[in-house]
């Protein structure tokens, strides 16, 4: 049986919700359950500093996210769990990268891209505010997904174009200096949802719209009665398919339950109680977890050392590659 290496990076910028879980926590766990492949799962706190320079927010974030991974039941004797800056390894292979990766492909990436066109349109400098962090942090996830020679990299439509980018700088790489890296696929999973906030649109931190994964009994009711609704009434059909409380329900749901919801919905079910259907379906899912997930917050130096053991594993495949890395390009010593 083949065994394929995969790899996926979660940014410690922000307290995970119901997006992240639905979206790469929940698929990630299971596939790591998986026999025919080698997880390797880390945050990725060098690139939340791209954006996020509130030091006690990464750290409260990394925590954060470290403990919703393994409160949801990772198993780190699978997998490969670490935290990007305790492998520096990485940030070396990113300098040598970036001296093979063309310019001309970094100017056509989307962020950077989307952040001139938006200086533009405000009459300001093209560059302005932007950082080089920003305009290379191609670069430094290509070195990510190649210092591993991950072959698959689950991703969201969003983050396409940058495992392509770190195939097309391995292909350049191994051209020049042989066959080095493995050129990495990416993996998009059009069956995992990609939930909406509470105000209709794609749930996300940077819109403030988020309901966060393990807030009590209590929050959580309560941001789900925030998600936004018509104004039809209890009796009126109701059109499932673009609603956001039948889309996060149908995240959760089996295909019975997601069936006899959108039966209620033709027979007009009021909003108030398909919201408080919904609640009580995602707390029966998250609910059991959230206690570990409390405890873990409360014990940083069990998530440490994991996080340490993890970086032990990353680092057995991360030395010896940059050696052969190194060894390539003629650098080192004599």
């Amino acid at each position: 049986m083949s065994v394929k290496r995969v790899l996926t990076g979660i940014t410690t910028s922000g307290t995970p919700h119901l997006g992240n879980y639905v979206g790469a926590i929940r698929p990630a766990i299971q596939a790591s359950q998986a026999g025919d492949t080698e997880p390797f799962y880390f945050l990725a706190d060098l690139h939340a500093i791209i954006k996020c320079h509130q030091p006690e927010l990464i750290r409260q974030s990394a925590k954060e996210v470290a403990a919703t991974w393994l409160a949801l039941g990772l198993d780190t004797e699978k997998a490969v769990f670490y935290r990007q800056s305790d492998v520096p390894e990485i940030t070396e292979l990113s300098w040598i990268l970036s001296c093979m990766a063309a310019k001309g492909l970094m100017n056509r990436a989307h962020a950077y891209k989307a952040a001139v066109a938006n200086n533009t349109e405000e009459g300001a400098d093209p560059d302005f505010g932007i950082t080089m962090g920003l305009y290379s942090y191609p670069v430094l996830m290509a070195a990510d997904i190649l210092m591993f020679n991950a072959n698959r990299v689950p991703v969201g439509k969003d983050q396409i174009q940058h495992v392509e980018m770190a195939r097309d700088i391995a292909g350049r790489f191994n051209h020049r200096f042989g066959e080095v890296f493995a050129l990495p696929e990416a993996v998009v999973d059009d069956s995992v949802a990609v939930l909406q906030g509470l105000d209709g649109r794609k749930m996300s931190k940077s819109y403030n719209n988020t309901i966060p994964l393990f807030l009590t009994e209590k929050q959580l009711r309560k941001h789900i009665n925030k998600i936004k609704t018509n104004l039809l009434e209890p009796g009126e059909p109701k059109d499932p398919d673009t609603s956001t409380v039948f889309q996060v329900w149908q995240a959760f749901a089996n295909e019975e339950q997601t069936a006899l919801m959108r039966k209620q919905f033709e027979e007009g079910i009021a909003w108030g109680e398909a919201k408080k259907q919904l609640f009580e379906l995602v707390n029966t899912e998250i609910g059991g977890a959230r206690e570990r997930y409390n405890e873990l917050l409360e014990d940083t130096s069990s998530i440490e050392k994991v996080l340490q053991q993890g970086a032990e594993k990353a680092r057995d495949v991360s030395a010896p590659m940059l050696t052969k890395v190194r060894n390539a390009i003629g650098i080192g010593a004599m």
